[in-house]
C-alpha cells in the first residue's frame, strides 16, 4: 500500500495510545501527510512531532467534532493548506458504561454528539473537496457494541450510536459511489490500552473477555489501523458499504 501525495485527516488521533494515533503512523509510514484532528491540543503536538520525527509528513488541526461551523472551518484549514484531501478517518469517539435507566440526558447527548454527529459533520465537510479530485476513501469507527447490543464498557446509547454509524455510512457509500468515493466503517471488538475503556479494563476483567474469543486475546490498536489502511487503499476502490469486523472471532455474522 503507497499512499504518496495523499492527504488523509484522521480524527480523535490525539491519544498516544489510542488508535487514532496509530492510523496517523500507519498511514505515514506508506507515505501519506498526516492530518491529526482532536480537542486534544497537546497531544496533538505530541503526534505531530512523533511522526515528524520518523520522516513523515504531518500537521494537525484542533477541532471539536460537534460542531459542524468548527469542522467546516478546520476542513477548510487542511484544504489551503495542502490543496486536496482524498483520505478521512472518522476515529473520534467516547463511551459511557451507564444503564439504560440511569443515562442523564446530558450524557446520551455527548455519546450520539461526539459518535454520530461527529461522522455526519466531517463526513459532510471533506465530500465537496472528494467529488471535485472525483477520488475518496472515508472510513468511520462503528463497534461490536452496535451489532450485539454492548456488553462491555459501552452503554445503550454507545451501541445505537454506532449502530447509527453503520446505517449511515451505507446511505452515502450509494450515493457518492458515482464520483469514485467509497465508504466503508469498521467495527472493533475489544481493543486493549486505549483511553475509551476508562481504566475500567483490569486483569481480572481482560481474563474474562478473553475467554469469549476465539483467538484468545483482546485486540490490538495495530489490528484496527492495518484494516484501516487497506480499507483507504487504492486497492479497495471496489468495496464501498460494507463493514469490516475486527474482533478475533468474539462476535461472527
Amino acid at each position: 500500500m503507497n499512499f504518496e501525495g495523499r492527504v488523509a485527516i484522521i480524527t480523535g488521533a490525539g491519544s498516544e495510545t489510542g488508535i487514532g494515533r496509530e492510523i496517523a503512523r500507519q498511514l505515514s509510514k506508506r507515505g501519506a501527510k498526516v492530518v491529526l484532528a482532536d480537542i486534544n491540543e497537546s497531544g496533538l503536538e505530541s503526534g505531530v512531532r512523533e511522526i515528524e520525527r520518523n520522516g513523515g509528513t504531518a500537521s494537525s488541526i484542533t477541532v471539536d467534532v460537534t460542531s459542524r461551523d468548527n469542522v467546516q472551518q478546520s476542513i477548510k484549514e487542511v484544504t489551503e493548506r495542502f490543496g486536496r484531501i482524498d483520505i478521512l478517518v472518522n476515529n473520534a469517539g467516547v463511551s459511557r458504561p451507564t444503564g439504560v435507566t440511569e443515562i442523564p440526558e446530558d450524557e446520551w447527548d455527548l455519546v450520539f454528539n461526539v459518535n454520530m454527529k461527529g461522522v455526519f459533520f466531517l463526513t459532510q465537510a471533506v465530500l465537496p473537496y472528494m467529488k471535485e479530485n472525483n477520488y475518496g476513501r472515508i472510513v468511520s469507527m462503528s463497534s461490536v457494541s452496535g451489532k450485539r447490543g454492548g456488553g462491555i464498557f459501552g452503554g445503550s446509547h454507545y451501541s445505537a450510536a454506532k449502530a447509527g454509524v453503520t446505517g449511515f455510512s451505507k446511505a452515502v457509500a450509494r450515493e457518492v459511489a458515482k464520483y469514485e468515493i467509497t465508504c466503508n466503517t469498521v467495527a472493533p471488538g475489544m481493543i486493549g490500552g486505549t483511553d475509551i475503556t476508562s481504566g475500567l479494563l483490569t486483569e481480572e476483567k481482560k481474563a474474562e473477555i478473553q475467554n469469549g474469543i476465539p483467538l484468545g486475546r483482546v485486540g490490538k490498536v495495530e489490528d484496527v489501523a492495518y484494516s484501516i489502511a487497506f480499507l483507504v487503499s487504492e486497492g479497495a476502490g471496489y468495496i464501498t458499504g460494507e463493514e469490516l469486523d475486527i474482533n478475533g472471532g468474539s462476535h461472527i455474522d
